[in-house]
């Protein structure tokens, strides 16, 4: 019992707000940890992080989270590969928000256990002795290892301090991410799927509540894309940059224009179809609400409100919207000519590049075609959004 006493506050023998600290920076290490080496490095190869930094990585979350290289990336890779369809890891849309929000360690570990999803997906993972011996061995060893560092240089204290390190990243990264940024937040961009931005609420996770943007431009090292939005591991990704402790390797794609619109041939079409993000995004907004604000001009007041509202709707696949959303969809799409057509040619545009098995002459005769009919459609905002196709640089031919 003296010896407790004469310890109590371990050796590190800190104030309050140093164990308050100590805590958050620990916390903060195993975010940028995930989504730069996790993440990033490992899962999407958008970046490329120093041996030694990869080394420090694993080992750090290994004593923090039990986890391993291999079994995040293939969990990782498995949901984007079947986002919000059957095979998808932890999806809200399938197992219910609740769920995901409050036991999404466990639907993580559940699929990490199966040997064909790590065989699958966890391809290019370290397999060396360290991880073959220990961190995949042995990760009850790696929380051990926690609980013992944190009460020896924190004592008493520091089982607060293993309760909070240990179910932080559980409730933010499972939780939070996989299931809030599936279902609540904003969108700015049109992706096949329910994901979601929770910033700037969620600023302290790093970039990972950037999840729309994410979805949108899986293989990007930066997961901001508009001027107000923050991206902490980016910030940390550039010192490391400079430090030569990480190379950038690719960064989602910014369209380029020509100053006169041209008939485009197929490295324009290809520019068109790599940017198609960007296209979506340009078309809701200088086409699709353009055209319902003129129809709803006659409300008067209500018009902005309706507005707001249908921009919302409009950014979702119907699939993803509840009952209610979805009818007053529709109702809003039959009662508005306008709008009816201009969502049908976008439905024709998507077409276009999600047609399986088409060769490139085909489809760059599609595409004049589609430009040709938005440009003759007497819709001006329409005519001008060909315009805008037509003018996208063309991009070299892949090395």
């Amino acid at each position: 019992m003296q010896f407790v006493y004469d310890h109590f506050y371990g050796l590190a023998n800190l104030s309050v707000w140093g164990y308050i600290i100590a805590s958050l920076v620990f916390i903060h290490v195993t975010l940028i940890g995930i989504t730069l080496y996790y993440h990033r490095d490992q899962a999407h190869r958008s970046v490329e992080l120093h041996p030694a930094l990869r080394h420090f990585f694993r080992l750090w979350l290994w004593i923090n989270t039990g986890a391993n290289t291999k079994e995040w990336v293939a969990v990782h890779r498995k949901h984007h590969a079947h986002c919000e369809s059957d095979g998808d890891p932890h999806s809200p849309a399938i197992y219910g928000l609740r769920n995901i929000v409050l036991e999404g360690a466990e639907y993580y570990r559940k699929e990490a256990a199966k040997p064909e999803t790590l065989e699958k997906y966890g391809r290019g993972t370290p397999d060396d002795w360290l991880e073959r011996n220990l961190y995949s061995r042995r990760p009850n060893l790696g929380i051990a290892l926690l609980v013992v560092a944190d009460l020896v240089l924190f004592g008493v204290p520091g089982i607060t301090m293993i309760a909070v390190q240990l179910t932080t990243m559980p409730l933010l990264a499972a939780g939070i991410i996989n299931g809030i940024g599936h279902a609540k937040g904003y969108r700015n961009f049109e992706t096949a799927d329910a994901s979601t931005n929770l910033w700037p609420w969620a600023v302290f996770i790093a970039g990972e509540e950037l999840h729309n943007n994410h979805h949108a431009f899986p293989s990007s090292a930066r997961f901001s894309q508009r001027p107000w939005e923050i991206d902490l591991g980016w910030l940390h990704l550039k010192l490391l940059s400079a430090l030569r402790l990480a190379k950038i390797r690719r960064v989602a794609p910014e369209p380029e224009l020509v100053a006169t619109p041209k008939a485009p041939d197929v490295d324009a079409l290809r520019a068109v179809i790599v940017n198609r993000m960007h296209v979506l995004r340009h078309y809701t907004n200088s086409v699709t609400l353009p055209v319902l604000r003129t129809e709803l001009d006659q409300l008067g007041d209500n018009a902005a409100r309706l507005a707001r509202r249908a921009k919302r709707l409009l950014k979702w696949q119907p699939g993803f919207l509840d009952r209610e959303s979805q009818m007053r969809l529709a109702e809003l799409i039959e009662s508005h000519p306008g709008l009816k057509t201009v969502l049908a040619y976008r439905s024709e545009l998507t077409a276009l590049w999600e047609g399986a098995h088409t060769s490139n002459e085909r489809l760059l005769v599609d595409f004049r075609g589609w430009c040709a009919r938005a440009e003759s459609s007497g819709i001006e905002v329409l005519r001008d959004f060909a315009r805008y196709l037509r003018s996208f640089e063309a991009l070299p031919e892949p090395a």
